[in-house]
């Protein structure tokens, strides 16, 4: 990620390295609570709601090309489960790992002359900006990682009915009696037929035939 707008120190997700002056080895460990910033999750399926505390520990080395920032983001996050629509809630840590680079130096440590020659690289890497790193997209990033994709409130939720949509956990035994469609019109029909066609459409002899059978002998 090429260097980017002004960071400001006061956002609770910009940290600052200056106390590592630079010395690779030097080490320094954090610990902050924030609160979430929006969408931060798998949008529309999980997520930590806004506003919500994630607690941070960090881990910060200084290393010949930049910063190694190490660390654990923890909250609870909440969701819809994919089968039964029920809410979720889980606990949420997500580990992350990212180098964030000194602008003037390429990935050797070396001081290069024009930092972000190469662009394509440098979309692929974070920088430091006058000492300081925006964790949001690093954070963002491991969130969605450690997030299901599908949420459930169970692992062996049965999820609702096909028919009537009602949740079969809380009715185990719930069931509907199976019709099949191939005589189901013809049930229909039979149910609005006097006594008289019924016997008829299954093939019965009126009362009367025997009788008639009779006067024409």
């Amino acid at each position: 990620m090429a260097p980017n707008a002004r960071l400001d120190h006061r956002n609770p997700l910009v940290f600052d390295t200056h106390e590592l002056g630079r010395r690779p080895g030097a080490l320094q460990r954090l610990t902050r609570e924030i609160d979430a910033p929006v969408d931060l999750g798998i949008q529309g399926v999980v997520g930590v709601p806004e506003g919500a505390p994630v607690e941070l520990e960090l881990r910060l080395e200084s290393v010949m090309e930049g910063v190694l920032v190490t660390g654990t983001a923890r909250a609870q996050a909440e969701g819809e489960c994919v089968r039964c629509l029920e809410p979720v809630e889980l606990e949420l840590e997500a580990d992350f790992q990212e180098l964030f680079s000194y602008p003037d130096a390429d990935d050797r440590g070396r001081v290069i002359a024009e930092p972000g020659d190469d662009a394509e690289d440098d979309e692929d890497r974070f920088f430091l900006e006058d000492g300081l790193f925006d964790l949001e997209p690093l954070l963002r990033d491991a969130v969605v990682l450690a997030l299901p994709m599908q949420p459930v409130c169970q692992d062996d939720c049965p999820g609702l009915c096909s028919e009537c949509g009602a949740r079969l956990l809380d009715d185990p035994d719930h069931h509907h009696d199976a019709v099949d469609i191939r005589w189901a019109a013809l049930q229909g029909l039979a149910g609005s037929l006097e006594p008289g066609e019924k016997d008829e459409m299954s093939g019965g002899v009126p009362r009367s035939a025997p009788a008639d059978e009779k006067q024409e002998k």
